[in-house]
């Protein structure tokens, strides 16, 4: 598990889409922090089904910084 502090952007040569999977996700507070915590699942054919592959946290400085990727990354969205 990882609490998200800061984004960074990155080059990749390989760009390829994954598998799909479901992502759980839940928030609480924590000493007055609301975090927002994603749990992803492993695929249908994994040896273990329904266990938690990764999880990330995000508190809302994260939280913040995450939507403006995404409207930077989806500009569609701003409709």
């Amino acid at each position: 598990m990882a609490l998200i502090e800061k984004f960074e952007p990155v080059q990749a040569d390989v760009q390829r889409l994954h598998g799909p999977v479901t992502c759980g996700f839940r928030s609480f507070v924590v000493d007055g922090r609301r975090v927002l915590q994603l749990d992803t699942y492993g695929s249908a054919d994994r040896q273990i089904l329904n266990k938690i592959s990764q999880s990330v946290q995000l508190d809302v400085d994260g939280a913040r910084e995450l939507i403006e990727i995404i409207q930077r990354a989806f500009p569609e969205l701003d409709r």
